[in-house]
């Protein structure tokens, strides 16, 4: 049902009680897999009310226990340990943020044999974009949870902030931000100009390094990579990268 080391940490912060309701959630969740309590309240397995049902649910989730730090992070490094992952290796972390319906979901994770496992989260109080505050306090569980390991950001256009470039490389995290095509940059021995005219066209991509970014104060310099696949098939992509 669970691993091993998963039921350790459950039992380790959990009474026999609560342990016992996580083994049947997780149960009813494999089974009918659905995450809304009203169905898992419908098919809980306790004589009770439904009403009675779902309010017990929602203390047992609303539990201090059952918070990412003190319950995820700790299945986290175990996880690592399982894995094998020595300390020097390089981990690769993808930044994304989500509006689902009326929640704006923001998450690291850790991108491991082609999957992405969620590594932290938060529920912004606004829609749209995240803040550089904002990025940080999601980035900044990495220092302690993976410290000794390299670690890598991948990030879309949403994270293009110089100051965020800035911030990571202070932390002595490496980075993969994507840029918009607006973005103004200087190579070597030329003037500011815009991504959009270097002629990144499909088939291309090229590589430079030291560009200085923006003309905003506090620009800073960071290597440059462009790439937009060739047409295949009769398809191409609507835009390249800039990285």
């Amino acid at each position: 049902m669970m691993p091993s080391f998963y039921q350790n940490c459950f039992q380790k912060l959990l009474t026999p009680t609560q342990y016992k309701m996580v083994q049947i959630l997780v149960l009813l969740l494999q089974f009918h897999k659905t995450v809304t309590i009203e169905k898992l309240a419908t098919v809980f397995p306790q004589p009770i009310l439904f009403e009675s049902r779902r309010r017990s649910i929602q203390r047992f989730l609303s539990l201090p226990q059952l918070s990412i730090q003190l319950i995820w992070f700790p299945l986290l490094k175990q996880w690592v340990k399982e894995r094998k992952l020595k300390k020097g290796n390089r981990l690769i972390f993808a930044i994304d943020r989500t509006q689902w319906r009326n929640q704006n979901v923001f998450v690291i994770s850790l991108i491991e044999d082609k999957r992405a496992i969620p590594i932290f989260w938060q529920s912004l109080a606004k829609r749209g974009c995240s803040n550089l505050s904002e990025q940080k306090a999601l980035i900044r569980p990495l220092l302690r949870l993976f410290k000794g390991y390299q670690i890598l950001v991948l990030g879309d256009r949403e994270f293009h902030s110089i100051k965020l470039a800035n911030w990571l490389q202070a932390k002595g995290i490496d980075f993969v931000l994507r840029q918009k095509k607006g973005t103004y940059v200087r190579l070597p021995n030329s003037s500011f100009q815009r991504l959009a005219v270097l002629g990144l066209v499909p088939g291309v991509s090229f590589f430079f390094e030291q560009v200085q970014f923006t003309k905003q104060k506090g620009f800073a310099t960071f290597n440059l990579a462009g790439y937009y696949p060739r047409k295949y098939r009769g398809k191409v992509e609507p835009s390249g990268w800039y990285l």
